[in-house]
């Protein structure tokens, strides 16, 4: 029974009757609407222009939308000069040419917005179906609500009022507000096709846009992130982790992604180039070149000096990983303390009783007696790189958006989402971990390892310290859920040869999840009902070209890291996946490379989707069926509670 208490709270927004009565009616038409549609993508690793792009186009819904609405009565080339207006209608409209690859003649400027005006309305249309009027209305904007809302909801079947609408169209052109009012439209369609976005992980390192993705996040109305092992790294760095720090330099100094670092978040480099030229201003550092450097246009500086503070800021992250391994005996992590294994005379290195020669041991800031000390020079480096990351604005804002939306794992319509894994014995069972002295396995980890994560920003000491120092390891302990390998071999990678010192070996959990029945006793484990829940997560690239298959576990789990970054698209043949889930069922879209934003502009040309596969549901779906209906269905229930107190006088109707 609701409480009496809860119920007068409740009479607050609601004072009478009749207003309960009208929130309940409209509850309940909410409930008969089909289910929204959900996109999920993962590992976009600074793509953000395919990112952009793929929202712009809603990963190809916008095209089929097209061709829903017009099929044969317009032609190919049409069609594409009409999705490129809907995706980047400010620049689209600024070509002055008319016709421009069109597809079709028009005999004025005047033709043409009319033209196209009336095919931007048809679409808006057919995206507003899911939603109810009050819900579209608070999205229009303010200055065209009105002329909006009568070309939305024209009537085909009020044939007398045709000539209304298309009075209101000749208006619109001969006022001149045409194109602000297209431009209005195509903004309105983006923000309604997507219904949520959900982020399973790894926005940030690799590709020069993060902080562009990041802002185009903030702007769309219901996203999600659930936080990969990259965005840990810049979390903890950003927070003040410096050991996470000098790695978020290391990867984007290596990746030649100073862009993000210096114009995205205004990271000051040049102490650390300073400190790179005096301390290897005689090294060629040969081996710490900057990957593509001659094909690279986005590098500022030259190969010499980002080779130089490439080394520095190595050396560094190396000495500050294992200060924290020493603090923390707890992570199991001392086979990972490498640069006392160093004989610096010999130029040799010895693991696992076996020496290998280093490929560079010029190492002038590594004493052999305290290999993980900082000199002088590197502590007054640190402080200074911390103070940078700690005071960007729009890193912390970036930083805070993180937490707001995201989380470890997520349990959302009858899907589990998290990046990497859940931690596994061989035997399937799920592995018990120790986090900040609390054991805990399968969802009470990934809940623990959640909380830590928040502890580590909006922590107090000491227990905020530790936290901090959790976020390095979960970007690379083996026992980490977003992580979960026996070590991560940057260290070897650099300084031998030998390949076999690479090795990483995965996790019990990446072969396991593979088979149906562990999916389901992960599925259990979380609250879900194992016939009809799945999981998705990525982390892992998709190797298409070698015949993989993003559909794992008999259909229990996809795994939809497709390579959105171009680094990885080497791997997988493809430019990246979006699992998109609507009222029909699921769709798995496969990307190709995007040409380039201008290219879209101004011929058209798009992301070419591939439909990889398509699971329709029994029945459409509707938001009855969803997490958000069973949310719906409780407020009814209440309201009808207070509707009940009202009729018997046990609270008082008053007037609104």
């Amino acid at each position: 029974m609701v409480n009496l208490k809860y119920l007068y709270l409740l009479s607050e927004k609601f004072p009478n009757a009749s207003s309960v009565l009208t929130e309940i009616i409209n509850l309940r038409s909410i409930l008969s609407l089909p289910k929204g549609t959900e996109h999920f993508v993962s590992d976009l690793h600074g793509a953000s222009t395919a990112f952009i792009h793929m929202v712009k186009n809603a990963s190809g819904v916008i095209r089929r939308k097209v061709n829903d609405a017009f099929g044969d009565t317009i032609g190919e080339q049409e069609k594409r000069a009409l999705c490129a207006l809907i995706y980047y209608p400010d620049e689209r409209l600024q070509i002055p040419d008319v016709p421009y690859d069109e597809g079709r003649t028009f005999a004025s400027r005047e033709e043409f917005l009319y033209v196209r005006l009336s095919q931007v309305v048809e679409i808006m249309r057919r995206v507003t179906v899911k939603y109810t009027r009050s819900k579209v209305r608070k999205m229009i904007p303010p200055q065209f609500a009105y002329i909006i809302e009568e070309l939305l909801y024209e009537s085909d079947i009020e044939g007398g009022r045709q000539d209304y609408y298309h009075a209101i169209q000749k208006a619109i052109i001969e006022t001149g507000c045409a194109e602000q009012m297209i431009i209005a439209i195509c903004y309105l369609i983006h923000s309604l096709v997507i219904d949520t976005f959900h982020i399973v992980g790894d926005i940030f390192d690799r590709g020069p846009g993060a902080q562009k993705i990041m802002d185009v996040l903030s702007t769309i109305r219901d996203y999600d992130i659930q936080w990969g092992n990259h965005d840990i790294e810049w979390m903890g760095a950003a927070a003040g982790n410096e050991a996470l720090i000098a790695t978020v330099l290391r990867v984007s100094i290596r990746y030649a992604n100073i862009e993000t670092l210096e114009e995205g978040y205004g990271i000051n480099l040049l102490p650390l180039a300073s400190f790179a030229m005096q301390t290897y201003g005689d090294d060629p550092c040969t081996i710490w070149q900057t990957r593509d450097f001659e094909n690279n246009p986005r590098l500022t500086r030259s190969a010499n000096l980002m080779a130089k503070m490439h080394k520095a800021i190595s050396i560094i992250q190396f000495k500050l990983e294992g200060q924290t391994i020493l603090r923390h005996p707890e992570y199991a992590m001392n086979d990972r303390l490498l640069l006392d294994k160093i004989d610096l005379s010999k130029g040799t290195i010895t693991l696992g009783g076996k020496t290998y020669p280093l490929t560079d041991s010029h190492l002038p800031t590594v004493d052999p007696r305290a290999p993980y000390e900082l000199s002088l020079e590197e502590k007054e480096l640190m402080t200074q790189l911390v103070r940078s990351f700690r005071k960007s604005e729009k890193l912390q804002k970036h930083l805070r958006m993180l937490y707001r939306h995201g989380s470890l794992y997520l349990v959302r319509n009858g899907f589990l989402l998290y990046h990497a894994a859940v931690p596994l014995n061989a035997d399937g069972s799920f592995t018990e971990v120790e986090v900040l002295g609390v054991r805990a396995k399968g969802r009470a980890l990934m809940q623990r390892i959640d909380d830590v994560v928040r502890m580590a920003y909006f922590g107090k000491e000491p227990e905020k310290a530790d936290a901090l120092d959790y976020m390095w390891y979960l970007w690379t302990g083996p026992l980490s859920p977003l992580y979960n390998k026996d070590k991560m071999t940057t260290f070897e990678r650099y300084f031998i040869d030998d390949k076999e010192t690479w090795h990483e070996e995965k996790g019990a959990y990446y072969e396991l999840a593979n088979r149906r029945d562990i999916c389901e006793r992960i599925l259990k484990e979380f609250k879900l009902n194992p016939e009809e829940s799945r999981i998705i997560n990525g982390h892992i690239p998709v190797r298409t070209i070698k015949g993989e298959t993003p559909m794992r576990a008999e259909g229990k789990r996809f795994v939809i890291d497709g390579g959105f970054s171009k680094p990885y698209q080497e791997k997988t043949g493809i430019a990246g996946y979006t699992l998109i889930y609507n009222s029909f069922g699921v769709q798995l879209v496969e990307h190709e490379e995007f040409e380039s934003r201008e290219q879209a502009i101004r011929s058209g040309s798009d992301i070419h989707n591939r439909i990889q596969l398509t699971n329709f549901a029994s029945h459409r779906m509707l938001i009855r069926d969803t997490d958000s209906g069973k949310q719906l269905l409780h407020q009814i229930r209440d309201l009808e509670k207070l509707l009940e107190a009202y009729r018997t006088g046990r609270i008082k109707e008053r007037l609104m």
